[in-house]
């Protein structure tokens, strides 16, 4: 079960029970260039002001935005990979520059929740 599976991965990676989030929906399942997976990515609604439980090994930060600032954030960029140039969406917001998969499934969102902002 793939909510589930994105329900554990939250508790081990950012510290959110499950029973701390809603489950809104889904999104898109987006491909990731590099490692050749597909995320399944899940939307859900918590209490603001949660204190974040990061995995070390695997999370730097989490980044908290609001849809219309990331919205104001978007443009297609050029950027150069592994030598390669790309064209890709991008976000860039108080100083971190959001790209690859991360901004796909944040399109997704914004496609889907724009006209309800």
């Amino acid at each position: 079960d793939l909510e589930r599976t994105a329900l554990r991965e939250a508790e081990e990676e950012i510290g959110l029970a499950a029973g701390e989030v809603e489950i809104l929906g889904a999104l898109r399942p987006t491909p990731t260039i590099v490692s050749g997976y597909a995320v399944y990515p899940f939307v859900g609604m918590i209490e603001p002001g949660r204190a974040w439980r990061l995995s070390a090994r695997e999370v730097a930060r989490v980044l908290e935005l609001s849809l219309p600032a990331l919205r104001a954030g978007y443009r297609q960029r050029r950027l150069v990979r592994r030598g390669i140039p790309i064209r890709t969406d991008t976000y860039q917001l108080d100083g971190h520059l959001i790209w690859g998969a991360t901004a796909r499934i944040l399109r997704d969102l914004l496609e889907r929740v724009g006209p309800l902002l």
